[in-house]
């Protein structure tokens, strides 16, 4: 019994991630065809550098894509390896037929439906780029282009992977500025950048609550406040000074969200000189439930 509901279970993942997958790369090749394309918004990656190629020197932006996708496969597979390429494979193969299969879709939308608003436009390619990426890297895959270029340079030039992935998008959007002007590189980093911020919700979510280390001269009277005013649970960890090499002890709890600004007000009234970080907390797993949370207990 126990077998066949974990196989169950299995089959569901699977299918909650291949269809989030798809779904992530059919919003993003619509992204592409439907507001980045039509507007010159030279963003990111392959696509972007082939929407200027395109006005360029009149080289089919989705030729270029399947072209590009095709040559960065070999180059990752002969210098990354097949474990490396295999995450990039499906996705590098799926979004160049995606945007082909969009393509009439966006046409039809925007022949019939026009936005006129720059604004309006703008906004609805930061959601549908984000998600679209959100969705597709959430399960640890991707579409290649930028990703295989950010592996080259963190392994042969040892460039940290964000590092790498900046400086290959600005010096797309630069590409992009100097074939049709800064204002165009504006919006598309606008693009760029705020979409970032449905990527990150989509792979980690929303934080629910905070996560505090605490270290204070007043550690019971801590405690107290959180068992009895928070009523939350906490645990104890052991520290050691870096420098003084002196022993003490590291209180962490999670705090929801609404008692935030409160909790903290608090520690500082019983210590003022109480020394805390505080982190945001996507999930919390198991513990005992002292109120509607869940929380570690001492």
């Amino acid at each position: 019994m126990e077998a066949k509901e974990a196989k169950n279970k299995s089959i569901k993942e699977i299918l909650i991630i291949g269809v989030s997958f798809v779904l992530g790369v059919f919003l993003l090749a619509l992204s592409y065809n439907m507001f980045l394309l039509p507007n010159n918004f030279v963003v990111a990656g392959m696509s972007g550098i082939g929407i200027a190629l395109e006005k360029l020197f009149g080289i089919n932006a989705t030729a270029f894509i399947y072209i590009s996708t095709i040559i960065l496969l070999i180059v990752s597979f002969i210098f990354l390896g097949k474990e490396k390429t295999k995450n990039t494979l499906m996705g590098s193969i799926l979004y160049p037929v995606m945007i082909t299969l969009t393509s009439p879709i966006a046409n039809y939308l925007n022949t019939n439906y026009p936005i006129d608003d720059l604004l309006i436009t703008i906004l609805f390619a930061i959601v549908t780029y984000g998600v679209g990426n959100g969705l597709i890297y959430k399960y640890g895959y991707t579409t290649g282009g930028n990703d295989v270029l950010m592996q080259l340079l963190n392994k042969y030039l040892r460039i940290p992977e964000s590092k790498g992935l900046m400086a290959v998008n600005i010096i797309v959007i630069l590409f992009g500025a100097a074939i049709f002007g800064y204002m165009k590189a504006i919006y598309a980093t606008i693009i760029l950048i705020l979409s970032t911020l449905f990527i990150d919700k989509i792979m980690f979510g929303i934080a629910d609550s905070k996560l505090f280390y605490i270290f204070t001269r007043e550690e019971e009277k801590v405690k107290k406040a959180i068992l009895e005013e928070i009523e939350s649970g906490f645990t104890i960890l052991p520290t050691k000074g870096g420098y003084s090499h002196s022993k003490g002890s590291l209180i962490m709890c999670v705090v929801p969200n609404r008692d935030y600004y409160l909790f903290k007000e608090r520690i500082l009234e019983i210590d003022p000189k109480a020394f805390f970080i505080i982190d945001s907390c996507y999930e919390v797993n198991g513990g005992v439930k002292r109120s509607n949370l869940p929380f570690l207990e001492k």
